[in-house]
């Protein structure tokens, strides 16, 4: 029988993301991950991958400024656009929690764009990221594009984003 979407283990999918550029084992995992069809649709009616519904995520959470319509997917322009926005803690700039996966992705891409993205809503469900907000109530704040240049008004006009996906995966 095959794995459906709703029974990715995501601690796993998580760390294969991580150790992408080490083993051939996790990138083998990554792409069987993100190829798996949910059992939905696109707004094309095509069927959905976890692919799809990643960058449609990572869309509604984190590119509110593309002026993107609801369900439509991250391109790599947008990802590249937020990427550098994304920093753990409350609202207002703390440099010593800019989110750390930007510094594994010199570069995001056409090649590796939905890698970025997944990593960031997988580490939200099972990685680092989601041990911090238990434990300490950290969440990913979508900062200013160059935060070193924001006024404090900028700062404290920041969103902060509770997220919960459903079924607690992808």
């Amino acid at each position: 029988m095959a794995l459906t979407a709703q029974q990715i283990d995501v601690r796993k999918f998580y760390e294969a993301i991580v150790n992408f550029d080490d083993s051939e084992e996790a990138q083998d995992l990554y792409y069987k991950v993100m190829d798996m069809p949910t059992g939905r649709k696109n707004n094309d009616d095509s069927d959905e991958t976890v692919r799809d519904r990643v960058l449609k995520a990572y869309a509604t959470l984190f590119c509110e400024d593309a002026g993107l319509k609801s369900g439509d997917k991250a391109s790599a322009d947008n990802v590249a656009d937020t990427a550098d926005r994304l920093y753990i803690g409350s609202a207002g700039y703390d440099p010593e929690h800019w989110y750390r996966m930007k510094y594994h992705f010199q570069v995001i891409d056409d090649d590796n764009y939905d890698r970025f993205a997944a990593l960031v809503l997988s580490d939200m469900n099972s990685g680092p990221l989601h041990e911090a907000a238990v434990r300490d109530g950290d969440t990913l704040v979508v900062g200013e594009a160059n935060p070193l240049s924001m006024t404090m008004e900028e700062r404290s006009r920041q969103h902060v984003h509770k997220v919960t996906l459903p079924g607690g995966g992808i």
